[in-house]
């Protein structure tokens, strides 16, 4: 805390031992401005986050921060600031970004073989740290230090869509707050795009879909949506999952013609970011209107998609087929095709928190629909085995 102290202020810390073990025992409830600075640089959270309550104020002639230098301490780069520093000047250049877009990819490759894990949430956040304490290393150029807030914020947005897609929304949500200031620091707008789309889809898991499409609006308006038609597609597509929990059955068919019509316009050999090449494609039309329809309570529509969506599945993509899948079976279940559903539901192979949820509310539906029926029987013999294996 007092390297933050001293490399945020200017002035040395004076965090003592008896300082901290205040904080620990709770006899320090509000801490003053530069110690409030130093928690949240460590903790890359705010003191609330902490137990604390924030200061009354904070007088400039106590903590003269430049806020720029102060949201990328409080984005994650305490330990940069905890680090010795390199002897000599150090040029951080285009090599050390093309190096983090490597590792970037294989972040993207790993959540779409699998999705959800924590492991995957821990490694970017972890990156995003890297790629904040390589400004404190040397001189850079405007081009490479925009690129790596940037990289940073990428990487934080993956550690956001980690925790939305295993259900850890408290989390997804601290991520989102941290990805977003970094994205605005790095004036990148389609990493922008990305954040405020993810956030998007964490309020409709979180059932609230007026907020959803508020942040969605926020990824639609911003100008790579408008430049790239893939983008605008990409946001139509989302915005129709999202209102298919408003019920508006005309907004929803509106929404995946015009997603359509763009990715129509798209030029397939565009350069773009790692992050939507690797994923959307006809099939994510495919399963984000399947997820649209099923919202609606329209079964027939929703099982037409999920065959096209998951007969165009890139192989790698094993957490979108699982989920597809699972979606597939709610679908057959909701026309009333119950052997079909039962068979659909015990051949998804997954243990995706997404999936087990669908699966759960899959077999609690069909207790109410068929509960005397062989494949119930059978859906419950194999739920059982799977319980059992977990």
């Amino acid at each position: 805390m007092n390297d933050v102290i001293l490399k945020v202020t200017g002035r040395p810390g004076d965090v003592s031992d008896r300082t901290v073990r205040n904080l620990l025992s709770g006899s320090t409830v509000r801490p003053i401005a530069r110690t409030c600075a130093a928690l949240e640089a460590v903790f890359s959270c705010r003191v609330e986050d902490l137990g604390f309550k924030p200061p009354r104020s904070a007088a400039p002639q106590e903590v003269p921060v430049r806020r720029r230098t102060f949201m990328a301490s409080a984005a994650g780069t305490a330990t940069a600031g905890l680090a010795p520093a390199l002897a000599g000047p150090n040029r951080v250049g285009s090599s050390d970004v093309a190096r983090l877009e490597t590792k970037f990819a294989a972040i993207i490759a790993e959540d779409h073989k699998y999705g959800g894990l924590v492991s995957t949430e821990t490694r970017a956040s972890a990156m995003a740290g890297e790629a904040l304490s390589l400004l404190q290393r040397g001189s850079t150029s405007q081009l490479v230090r925009n690129k790596l807030y940037a990289s940073a914020a990428g990487f934080t947005s993956s550690a956001m869509w980690a925790a939305i897609d295993g259900r850890r929304f408290n989390e997804a949500q601290r991520y989102f707050d941290r990805a977003s200031t970094l994205a605005a620091m790095s004036g990148d707008a389609t990493i922008m795009f990305r954040i405020w789309s993810h956030a998007g889809t964490l309020y409709r898991h979180l059932g609230r879909p007026i907020d959803a499409l508020a942040a969605n609006d926020v990824a639609r308006g911003l100008p790579v949506a408008r430049r790239d038609p893939m983008f605008a597609s990409l946001g139509q597509s989302r915005h129709a999952a999202i209102l298919g929990l408003t019920r508006d059955s005309v907004a929803v068919e509106r929404s995946i013609a015009q997603a359509q019509a763009a990715y129509s316009r798209a030029d397939p050999d565009a350069q773009r970011p790692a992050w939507i090449t690797a994923f959307y494609d006809q099939a994510e039309i495919e399963s984000l209107a399947l997820t649209a329809y099923l919202a609606l309570g329209d079964f027939e529509r929703a099982e037409a998609h999920a065959h096209r969506g998951i007969a165009r599945l890139r192989p790698h993509m094993r957490r979108s087929r699982a989920i597809a899948t699972a979606r597939l079976a709610h679908a057959q279940l909701g026309q009333g095709d119950v052997d079909a559903a039962v068979a659909t539901a015990v051949g998804t192979q997954s243990t995706h928190p997404r999936v087990t949820r669908m699966l759960e509310e899959f077999g609690n539906k069909l207790s109410i629909q068929a509960p005397r029926s062989d494949a119930a029987k059978t859906w419950n013999d194999h739920a059982s085995t799977r319980r059992d294996a977990s």
